[in-house]
């Protein structure tokens, strides 16, 4: 009887723990970062904006992000050197002619049709290898003491005129400027390019960088600069000592000098954690990534989950942009004519 009685109890207890140790389970916490995987996100847009929708993507879903920095061009070289030995698992950068080049080595993943379905058309590729994460819009900045209202060009090729000759500014090596011309070339040919390059050749004064360009109209030294919006807004948002004396003027009518950039983020086909990756993409253009830039400091333009973006600037249906497949801006051709005009 007593051997018998030690047994029960024994089994007992053994069902106690068991019972125990399922209660536990059903209440443990959610697994640590560690445990829900890691992406490397190369990333050419601005490290700030890239570090919000980081931060936020990493206390939502507990995946965490390793993030290397360089420009446009320097990262997609970078992944199409590394090939499908790339450690990289997400790209996102700042203008569209990076995101075509490693469209074109075949180097990304289909994007998952609901990420896909979270921003329009005409803010992603038509062959859907990347998407859209956010736009920045040309713009032409102009001291108004220098070039009255009725004097400004009424089209962007205007700036190859001889009347413009010494007025206007513009930074030529940076990816910013050539997604411009990446436009210009898709929306009015090889010829025309060529034509507005050699006018803007004679014409322009070239600065380091969009911000040094605005900062010298501010400063009296030139008239007007062709740059993106962003720089003029971010400078407002703060103190506004190096756009004070400067006005944003927007081309419209389809112009090319109303071309909106789209910034891309793309998945790469020899990401080893493309679930992970997929879902940081997602969730940049969903309702939360949106909303950073919209409530952010960036100044950039949300493109999808029909976020409105920040209130300060010009709504993107009033731009009245011209249609251009950003799967198809050219940065190869473009730094071909850029250096024959002198540019590069």
């Amino acid at each position: 009887m007593t051997i018998r009685k030690n047994v029960l109890t024994g089994l007992a207890v053994i069902a106690t723990a068991a019972l125990g140790l399922t209660a536990c389970s059903a209440n443990a916490p959610a697994p640590a970062a560690s445990d829900a995987g890691e992406i490397t996100v190369y990333n050419a847009q601005h490290e700030s904006l890239a570090q919000e929708w980081v931060d936020a993507f990493t206390a939502e879903t507990g995946i965490k992000v390793t993030v290397r920095n360089g420009s446009d061009t320097e990262m997609s070289n970078q992944i199409i050197q590394e090939g499908q030995a790339s450690p990289a698992d997400v790209f996102l950068t700042e203008n569209s002619p990076a995101m075509a080049q490693v469209e074109n080595a075949g180097l990304f993943a289909d994007v998952d049709k609901a990420t896909v379905d979270q921003v329009p058309a005409e803010f992603r590729p038509s062959t859907n290898k990347w998407t859209g994460i956010a736009a920045r819009s040309t713009v032409f900045v102009y001291d108004p003491k220098k070039i009255s209202a009725d004097k400004l060009p009424k089209s962007m090729l205007d700036l190859a005129k001889p009347e413009w000759k010494g007025k206007w500014a513009a930074s030529p090596t940076g990816a910013d400027f050539q997604a411009i011309v990446a436009a210009l070339l898709e929306l009015k040919g090889e010829a025309a390019t060529t034509e507005w390059l050699a006018g803007m050749k004679e014409n322009f004064t070239a600065y380091k960088g969009n911000s040094t360009a605005m900062k010298a109209v501010n400063a009296g030294e030139i008239d007007a600069a062709l740059i993106y919006h962003y720089y003029y807004y971010g400078d407002q948002a703060k103190t506004g000592e190096n756009s004070k004396n400067v006005t944003p003027y927007y081309f419209k009518n389809q112009d090319p000098g109303a071309f909106v950039s789209v910034s891309g983020g793309g998945v790469l086909a020899s990401s080893k954690h493309a679930a992970q990756a997929q879902e940081f993409l997602k969730f940049v253009t969903g309702k939360t990534g949106q909303e950073i830039l919209k409530t952010g400091t960036s100044f950039e333009y949300a493109v999808g989950s029909e976020v409105a973006s920040n209130e300060k600037l010009v709504p993107l249906k009033e731009l009245q942009a011209p249609t251009v497949d950003p799967a198809k801006l050219n940065s190869a051709k473009v730094t071909e004519l850029m250096n024959k005009a002198g540019l590069l």
